[in-house]
């Protein structure tokens, strides 16, 4: 009988520490991020255009465009670059019309990645509308990488190949299939 009542005992307890133990790892902590910096400072528009700063002056962190080394994006920029009708200001080819052109080495705002960014996104004073608010960062990242490339920027097997309205002769993908003939001896 002793010996009953004490395996009840135990096997009470066993479960009394199973049930605490059960409890315990159901809850869950709260979780708190302490390297998340704040709201202001993950803003895309916090790029600096100048050299001009308070104080002494700190290196600023290279920042690199996601389709940078990237020929499908690069491409899809020079297609964004027309439907978004950039043409009109900044040539058919960056070459410059109205607004200045986008394939010399003049820069106004700046020719880092995270400038032309900055230019596309937020807009210049006299111009250049912003276009943040209406085209997707993707989009936007993907235009950087297109203006980059006119420019000569990114690797000659990154940037985009010519329009087929420009090109000499169509190419070997739309090309007619021919039937070879024998014109004579070698």
């Amino acid at each position: 009988m002793a010996r009953i009542t004490r395996t009840l005992r135990v096997t009470q307890t066993l479960i009394v520490v199973g049930a605490a133990v059960l409890l315990i790892a159901a809850c869950e902590r709260e979780a708190r991020r302490y390297q998340e910096l704040p709201a202001a400072a993950n803003r895309e528009t916090a790029v600096r255009v100048g050299q001009l700063e308070p104080g002494m002056s700190q290196q600023q962190a290279s920042v690199k465009s996601p389709y940078q080394d990237n020929a499908w994006g690069t491409a899809e920029g020079k297609r964004l670059y027309s439907a978004y009708n950039c043409a009109p200001c900044h040539g058919l080819n960056g070459g410059g019309a109205i607004g200045p052109p986008l394939m010399d080495d003049k820069w106004i705002y700046g020719s880092q990645p995270d400038q032309i960014f900055a230019t596309i996104s937020q807009g210049r004073p006299d111009g250049m509308p912003s276009f943040g608010g209406h085209v997707p960062t993707q989009q936007i990242w993907q235009l950087v990488a297109y203006v980059q490339s006119m420019s000569g920027q990114v690797s000659a097997i990154v940037a985009p190949g010519r329009n087929d309205t420009q090109a000499t002769a169509p190419p070997e993908s739309r090309r007619s299939p021919q039937v070879p003939v024998q014109t004579g001896h070698r």
